[in-house]
C-alpha cells in the first residue's frame, strides 16, 4: 500500500482510489483492476517510438477503464515502505530527462543481451524511482520494458519472471544497487 500526502485521488476518509465504477472497497477495486488490466494486457499495446508520450499511452491503455487520470502524471507525493518517490513537481522534468537519455542511447538497440540487461536495469530503476503515476507504475513499467526489449532485439520471456525476485531487485535498485535487477532481467532474455 502506498503512503500519500493530501491524497485527493482517494475517497474521503479512505485509501481507496476514486475509480470509474465508484467502488469504495479496496477488495472490490483490486478485483476490478485485475480483471480490466488483464483484459487490456491481452490486447495489443499502443504503438509508439518508445518515447515519454508512448509510455503515458501504455499507462492509459492499461488503466483507462478504471481511472479517469490514466496516462497522466500524479499530483500528490507518495511513498512506499518509508521511501518517497519523486515529488510531483519534478516528475515532468525527470521523465523528460530519462526519455531523452533513452533516445540518445538509441532505445538500447545494438547491445548484447548482457549489456541490454544492465542498461534496461538502470532505465527501469530510474523509472521506478520517479513513479510517475498514482497507481499502476509496476505494470506499466513491465509492459513498456517488453516493448523496449522487443524493439532492441531482446524479447522478454515473461514466463520466466519471478515476481518476488523482481520486486526485491527493484527495491534494491531504488537504494542504488541495480545489479540484482540486471541479473533478473537477463534471465528474461
Amino acid at each position: 500500500m502506498y503512503n500519500a500526502i493530501d491524497d485527493l485521488y482517494c475517497y474521503p476518509g479512505t485509501t481507496v482510489l476514486r475509480n470509474r465504477k465508484k467502488l469504495k472497497s479496496q477488495t472490490a477495486l483490486s478485483r476490478f483492476e485485475t480483471a480490466m488490466t488483464a483484459q487490456r494486457f491481452d490486447e495489443p499495446l499502443p504503438d509508439g517510438r518508445l518515447s515519454l508520450s508512448h509510455y503515458k499511452a501504455v499507462h492509459h491503455h492499461l488503466f483507462q477503464d478504471i481511472y479517469t487520470w490514466a496516462g497522466r502524471f500524479r499530483t500528490v507525493r507518495i511513498g512506499k515502505q518509508g521511501s518517497m518517490f519523486c515529488y510531483p513537481e519534478n516528475i515532468d522534468r525527470e521523465m523528460r530527462q530519462l526519455f531523452a537519455r533513452l533516445r540518445r542511447d538509441k532505445s538500447l538497440r545494438g547491445l548484447s543481451a548482457d549489456e541490454f540487461a544492465r542498461a534496461a536495469a538502470t532505465f527501469l530503476s530510474t523509472l521506478n524511482a520517479i513513479h510517475a503515476f498514482r497507481d499502476g507504475n509496476g505494470r506499466t513499467q513491465l509492459a513498456f520494458l517488453a516493448l523496449l526489449a522487443q524493439a532492441a532485439g531482446h524479447p522478454l520471456k515473461l514466463r520466466r519472471l519471478r515476481p518476488r525476485k523482481i520486486l526485491d531487485a527493484m527495491i534494491r535498485s531504488f537504494h542504488g544497487d541495480a545489479t540484482r535487477l540486471a541479473a533478473e532481467l537477463r534471465r528474461l532474455l
